[in-house]
C-alpha cells in the first residue's frame, strides 16, 4: 500500500501561488493541505477564506483544509464553499466535537479531527467511528519547519488499535516534520496520509520529492 501525500501550501512561495498550485497539479500529490491559523488557537496567522478560494480556483487536487482556529463551527460552511473537500478541526478547540463532525458531514465534506502532541489518542474513543481522518500533529502547531516529535510513533500504534477496535474507517494523517528519513517508519506503523511542507517546497525538485514520498510502501 502506498501513502497519500498532502503537500502543505503554507510552505509555498506566496508571491507565486498560482504556479506553486500548478506544480502540485502536475505532481503525484493526492491532496493540497491548507493550514488556516488565526493567531489565537496557535501563535501565528496564515491566511483565510479568500486565499483558500484562490487556491481552489487553480487546484486540480482536493483541498485538505486544517482549521487551527478557535470556534471553527462558525466557518465550516464558508470553507466548504471555498472548496474544502476535507475539513479538519482541532479536538482542543471543539467542546461539542460530535456536533461539529455532524455539521461537516452535512456540508458534504469529509470530517477530520486534529490532535496536538500532548493530547491523548484515547480522548477520540467516543467519536472515532464518525471521523474520516485523524490528523496527528507531530510538531506543535503554528509554524512550519519544526523538528519531528518522536513520540508520534507510539501514538500511531495506539490510534491504529483504537480504529480497529471501533470498526472505524478513519485514515491516519501525520502533520509536521515529515521527511525522507521518518516517512518509511510512519507508513510502516500505519500512517495513510503524509503532510509535508518545508521538505517538499524547500527541496531542489519538489515534484521528485513528492514522487519519492509517494513511492514508499508498506510490506503488505
Amino acid at each position: 500500500m502506498y501513502p497519500s501525500i498532502a503537500p502543505s501550501i503554507l510552505a509555498a512561495d506566496f508571491a507565486n501561488l498560482q504556479s506553486e498550485v500548478k506544480m502540485l497539479n502536475n505532481s503525484k500529490a493526492d491532496f493540497i493541505h491548507v493550514d488556516i491559523m488565526d493567531g489565537v488557537f496557535v501563535p501565528n496567522i496564515s491566511f483565510g477564506i479568500p486565499v483558500t478560494e484562490a487556491i481552489y480556483k487553480h487546484a486540480q487536487k482536493p483541498l485538505d483544509v486544517h482549521l487551527m482556529i478557535v470556534e471553527p463551527d462558525k466557518y465550516l460552511e464558508a470553507f466548504r464553499k471555498a472548496g474544502a473537500e476535507v475539513i479538519s478541526v482541532h479536538y482542543e478547540a471543539c467542546p461539542h466535537l460530535h456536533r461539529t463532525l455532524q455539521a461537516i458531514h452535512l456540508l458534504g465534506a469529509k470530517a477530520g479531527v486534529a490532535i496536538n502532541p500532548h493530547t491523548p489518542i484515547e480522548l477520540l474513543s467516543e467519536v472515532i467511528a464518525d471521523i474520516d481522518v485523524v490528523c496527528v500533529m507531530s510538531v506543535n502547531p503554528g509554524f512550519g519547519g519544526q523538528k519531528f516529535i518522536e513520540n508520534t510513533y507510539s501514538k500511531i500504534d495506539r490510534l491504529k488499535e483504537l480504529i480497529l477496535s471501533k470498526n472505524s474507517k478513519a485514515q491516519i494523517e501525520i502533520d509536521g516534520g515529515v521527511n525522507a528519513q521518518n516517512a518509511p517508519k510512519l507508513i510502516e506503523r500505519g500512517a495513510d496520509i503524509l503532510v509535508a511542507g518545508s521538505f517538499v517546497f524547500n527541496s531542489d525538485d519538489p515534484i521528485k520529492t513528492i514522487a519519492d514520498l509517494k513511492s514508499i510502501r508498506t510490506k503488505d
